[in-house]
């Protein structure tokens, strides 16, 4: 029976589960990779650290030294951690250098459970238009109803959250304003 179950359940049923997977949903099973010139530059489903002024940016990430997919995880930093709250307290000054007098949406400086959170807010989203069309001489307006198009909103109008997604963001300003650098 050891035998026969080691068999199915660590070989049979995990193969079938990747074949139907590979068949169904190819992209997903992959990593969902987006390729450009026949090379991968990224994934619509882990985040991307993304530090120019030019871009829109991340959550911060706890997983490894910054968007490690081989170390996902939290900082398991508790309320009561004085290097959490330094490492807060700087982030929030940091923003708002950028944008003196608004408050900084809590998702561009508190980490994700898996430190790898593709998306934000699209507070922190709006948060962001000013030092993007600083950098790249763009009217806000126009980010701003690029930001408006890439929102996706709750499945069925109640499960989850509205959310953008970074990456997928990022690379519709490079349509519009073609000077990338990461």
């Amino acid at each position: 029976m050891t035998l026969l179950f080691a068999l199915l359940l660590g070989i049979a049923y995990p193969l079938a589960m990747t074949g139907i997977g590979q068949a169904v949903f190819p992209s997903q099973a992959n990593g969902s990779l987006v390729m450009q010139d026949g090379k991968a530059v990224g994934s619509t489903i882990v985040g991307q650290a993304f530090t120019s002024d030019r871009y829109f940016q991340t959550r911060p990430s706890a997983a490894g030294e910054g968007y490690d997919g081989l170390a996902s995880s939290g900082s398991n930093l508790g309320p009561t951690s004085q290097v959490l709250a330094d490492r807060v307290k700087a982030d929030v000054q940091s923003h708002q250098a950028a944008a003196p007098g608004r408050p900084v949406p809590s998702d561009l400086v508190t980490t994700s459970a898996s430190g790898l959170d593709p998306d934000i807010s699209p507070e922190a989203a709006f948060y962001q238009i000013e030092r993007i069309a600083r950098a790249r001489g763009l009217k806000a307006g126009e980010i701003r109803r690029l930001v408006e198009r890439q929102i996706e909103r709750p499945i069925f109008g109640f499960i989850g959250e509205p959310r953008v997604n970074v990456f997928e963001l990022n690379r519709r300003l490079d349509g519009v304003s073609a000077k990338p650098s990461r």
